[in-house]
């Protein structure tokens, strides 16, 4: 159990600081301006990031435990998926996703998590991948 919980936190630690560097401080222009353009401001209050740090710590216990079950590759697809496209889907069929932003973000986010299920895959250690070990 507690290594499941350190991996859960240091890769909800490399997601959380992966989302800041590209959505603060590398392409925060994109979606101040593409908000703007529609007559939006971009929401950017502390309780907003807040519960872009849950979002994150959420995906990676999903994902901790898919690496568990699955190994990293398939668990680093599906999380990606379910986690991400979905999210751009629903983002763009709301009309507030920043046009630009997917040529980064697509392989940037495939990275972060991929990284972070090898961090989880790294904690966990053999006897707890593939749902071997105890939870």
């Amino acid at each position: 159990m507690n290594r499941v919980v350190l991996a859960i936190l240091a890769a909800g630690i490399w997601m959380n600081l992966s989302e800041f560097v590209r959505n603060e401080l590398l392409f925060k222009d994109l979606w101040v301006n593409g908000f703007s353009a529609i007559g939006l401001s971009f929401p950017s209050d502390p309780v907003n990031g807040a519960i872009w740090g849950l979002w994150a710590f959420i995906f990676v216990t999903v994902l901790v435990l898919l690496t568990r079950a699955v190994g990293v590759i398939m668990s680093t697809v599906m999380a990606w998926v379910l986690g991400f496209v979905l999210l751009w889907i629903a983002m763009w069929n709301l009309g507030v996703l920043p046009d630009g932003l997917l040529y980064w973000a697509m392989p940037w986010s495939l990275v972060e998590v991929y990284v972070a299920a090898l961090i989880a895959s790294r904690i966990l250690g053999p006897a707890q991948q593939a749902g071997v070990g105890p939870v």
